[in-house]
């Protein structure tokens, strides 16, 4: 299975370039899936249900958020009725939506993704090990689900690390969403499950976090009330990470992918015919 996982969608920038690339990149890749985390998808801050169903028509197969997630208010009557909108697993007893999404993809697979919140520097959530192990002890890894994605939305690097070794062997890809900047360890655990600390966002990289730069520095450097940050507005860069399994589920191929914008360019080759 070719999985493409592509990172946060900040603003009407990241939005622009994940329309304009997704359809092409289905294509030229081959893809089985695309998982987009868009929880700052609408102006920075959330998600909205126009902007869902716009990504699905456009190809993308499953949506992740974050702490944003509630931002839109009218994402929240629309959470338990999207089966591929996905919220943190691991947030209290009652929220609504679901941390766990099953999909059949076209070729009759199921591809199960989790979603965890990180709780370093990030309080307020339940712990996301026990989660973790609990989501996972559900499945058996190309038997019951031919395909696992983890995204760890969280602050911390440490975290990260010690979630996905928690989960090696046990899932295909785990991937960490949420700072913003694109890490350089994408690779292969030794029990088969690809990781990357951090996707990176897929937005304008001109900017500070995807935000625009002067309202941010503003902010940083006084105590006085300004602006509400906004995201930047140039060119934006599209990044995401791409897995390939083998029949057990396991990753063979991991590779990071950034198009467009101010960063270096990362492509992929696409799979040869036949």
């Amino acid at each position: 299975m070719r999985i493409l996982f592509c990172g946060d969608v900040v603003g009407r920038a990241g939005r622009h370039v994940l329309l304009e690339q997704i359809g092409g990149l289905r294509t030229r890749l081959r893809l089985d899936a695309v998982i987009v985390n868009g929880e700052n998808a609408a102006g920075g801050f959330g998600i909205t249900p126009a902007l869902c169903r716009e990504f699905y028509a456009a190809g993308v197969d499953l949506i992740t958020t974050g702490n944003h997630v509630f931002d839109q208010r009218d994402l929240i009557g629309h959470l338990d009725g999207d089966l591929r909108l996905v919220r943190p697993l691991n947030m209290l007893p009652g929220t609504p939506g679901r941390g766990i999404a099953e999909l059949t993809l076209a070729n009759g697979q199921k591809l199960v993704v989790i979603q965890l919140m990180g709780r370093l520097f990030m309080p307020g959530y339940d712990d996301p090990f026990r989660a973790l192990e609990e989501a996972l002890g559900r499945y058996a890894l190309g038997v019951t689900a031919q395909a696992i994605v983890v995204d760890l939305h969280a602050e911390a690097t440490s975290e990260k690390m010690a979630l996905a070794t928690l989960a090696d062997g046990r899932a295909s890809l785990v991937v960490g969403t949420h700072t913003h900047v694109p890490t350089a360890d994408a690779h292969v655990m030794p029990g088969g499950t690809a990781y990357m600390t951090d996707v990176g966002m897929t937005g304008d990289y001109d900017s500070v976090i995807g935000m625009d730069k002067t309202i941010s520095l503003q902010r940083f450097r006084t105590h006085l009330p300004g602006p509400r940050n906004a995201p930047a507005q140039n060119a934006a860069t599209l990044c995401a990470v791409l897995v390939e399994t083998d029949g057990t589920g396991r990753a063979r191929r991991v590779e990071p992918l950034r198009l467009g914008g101010c960063l270096a360019p990362a492509d992929i080759a696409g799979p040869e015919a036949g």
